[in-house]
C-alpha cells in the first residue's frame, strides 16, 4: 500500500505535497518522491527513507511550482531505493506518475515498450504506465484538442490489475489527470484550489469538499475545473461529499507510532463503536444494516474474513459469535478465502474486517461473495463503506 498526493492552485505546491505525504506515511516508509510543473519542464526529487529524508532535501526547497504530484513507497516490485521511487517518468522525460496498487501484466507491456524503442530505469511495475501513455500520446493527432486525457484513457486500456494513479505532464502543464481501479482515490476542492489523496486525511487540512473516485472515473483537473470521464470517456455529473470528521481523528497525535495510538484508543473505540448504536429507552438501532431478525434466523454459516492483524481480531471473535449463535463460525484469511472454494449460499453470512477499507484481497474476496449470493458485513476503520465495495 502506498501514499499519493497531488496538487493544482495558486500556492507552492511542494509544502501542500510534503504536508500530505507526512500524513500518508502509515502507507509506506522505503521511500518518497516529489515532482512538480516548473517553467513547463518536469522538476523531480526523491529519496529512499521515510519522508523527512525528502523533507530535508535541499533541492526541495527551489521547488517554486504550483502544479505537483507525490508519493510515499511501500516496496513491491523493486528494491528499496532512490531510482525505484515514485514519481516515475517516461522514457522522453514527457510525463510524470504516481501509483498506488500492481500492474500485474507489467512484463509483457515492458517488453512491448523496449520493442518500440523505449528504455526503463526502475525494477518497478509502475514504470510502464508513464512510458504508455506517452506512446499513445506520439500516435495521436497533432491537432487533437484532448490528447493528454485520451493517452492516459488509451494506456489504462493496457492495464491488467490495480491502480490509483495521478499523472502530470510538461507537454500540457495545467492539469492533473487522475484515475483508479480498486485502489482509493479522492480529490479535494476549495475554490481554485484542488487536492488529490489516497486517502481523506491527508486533504482535510485545506478543505471537507471530497469527491470519491469509482473505478474507472477519469478526471482532468485543471485551476478552474474538474472535468469527469467514465469508462468509456463520456462526460459525467459527480457531487462531492462534506466530511464531518477532521484531520485531528486520523493522525498519530503525541504518540510516537500509530499501533501505540491504537493501542490506548481502545476503551474509546468500543465505547464510540456501541454508543453510535444504542437508542436512549430502547434497545440496540441496526436499522441502516440491510439484514433483517428473519434473516438472521435462517444463517446456517459464518465466515470472518480479513488479512493481517483485522484477522486476529476475527480469531478473536470466533468463540464469542458461536456461543451466542449457535451457528459455527469460521475464520478465513481474504487472499485464500476465494481459491478453497467455501460453501457460500444465502444462508450464509459473511463478515468482512478491514482497517482501510481497502484491503485488495478482502475487497475481492468481497465482490466474490455478493457474486455468490451471501449477506455481507463490512467492518471498517472509515466513516463509510469500504472504498470498492
Amino acid at each position: 500500500m502506498c501514499g499519493i498526493v497531488g496538487y493544482i492552485g495558486k500556492s507552492k505546491a511542494s509544502p501542500i505535497l510534503i504536508n500530505g505525504l507526512l500524513k500518508l506515511e502509515y502507507r509506506g516508509y522505503d521511500s518518497a518522491g516529489i515532482a512538480t510543473i516548473e517553467d513547463n519542464n518536469i522538476c523531480l526529487i526523491k529519496n529512499k527513507g521515510r519522508v523527512k529524508e525528502l523533507q530535508n532535501n535541499s533541492k526541495l526547497s527551489s521547488l517554486d511550482g504550483t502544479i505537483g504530484i507525490a508519493h510515499t513507497r511501500w516496496a513491491t516490485h523493486g528494491k528499496p531505493s532512490s531510482t525505484n521511487a515514485h514519481p516515475h517518468l517516461d522514457f522522453h522525460n514527457n510525463f510524470a506518475v504516481v501509483h498506488n496498487g500492481i500492474i500485474e501484466n507489467h512484463g509483457e507491456l515492458r517488453t512491448f515498450l523496449e520493442n518500440s524503442g523505449y528504455s526503463f530505469l526502475s525494477e518497478t511495475d509502475t514504470e510502464v504506465i508513464p512510458n504508455l501513455i506517452d506512446y499513445y500520446y506520439q500516435k495521436e493527432s497533432v491537432d487533437n484538442k484532448n490528447k493528454f486525457m485520451k493517452a492516459v484513457y488509451r494506456a489504462i486500456q493496457d492495464l491488467k490489475g490495480s491502480y490509483a494513479i495521478a499523472v502530470i505532464s510538461k507537454l500540457e502543464p495545467d492539469k492533473i489527470i487522475v484515475t483508479k481501479k480498486d485502489s482509493p482515490l479522492v480529490i479535494g476542492i476549495n475554490g481554485d484550489e484542488k487536492y488529490i489523496a489516497s486517502d481523506i486525511p491527508a486533504v482535510l487540512d485545506y478543505t471537507n469538499n471530497i469527491f470519491i473516485l469509482k473505478d474507472y472515473d477519469l478526471v482532468e483537473i485543471t485551476e478552474k475545473s474538474n472535468t469527469f470521464y467514465n469508462k468509456d470517456l463520456n462526460k459525467i455529473d459527480k457531487n462531492f461529499e462534506v466530511i464531518t470528521w477532521d484531520a485531528k481523528s486520523a493522525d498519530k497525535g503525541n504518540f510516537e507510532h500509530f499501533m501505540l495510538k491504537e493501542i490506548y484508543e481502545q476503551p474509546n473505540s468500543i465505547r464510540e463503536t456501541i454508543g453510535s448504536r444504542i437508542v436512549p429507552n430502547s434497545k440496540c438501532d441496526f436499522s441502516d444494516i440491510s439484514i433483517t431478525k428473519e434473516y438472521l434466523s435462517g444463517i446456517s454459516r459464518i465466515y470472518i474474513v480479513a488479512c493481517g492483524t483485522a484477522a486476529y481480531a476475527g480469531i478473536a471473535t470466533k468463540s464469542v459469535f458461536e456461543r451466542l449463535t449457535d451457528v459455527p463460525v469460521e475464520v478465513d484469511i481474504a487472499s485464500e478465502f476465494r481459491y478453497r472454494e467455501p460453501l457460500i449460499d444465502s444462508h450464509t453470512l459473511i463478515i468482512f474486517i478491514s482497517q482501510s477499507g481497502e484491503t485488495a484481497d478482502t475487497i475481492a474476496a468481497l465482490k466474490n461473495a455478493k457474486a455468490n449470493g451471501s449477506k455481507t458485513i463490512a467492518i471498517s476503520n472509515v466513516l463509510r463503506k469500504f472504498y470498492n465495495s
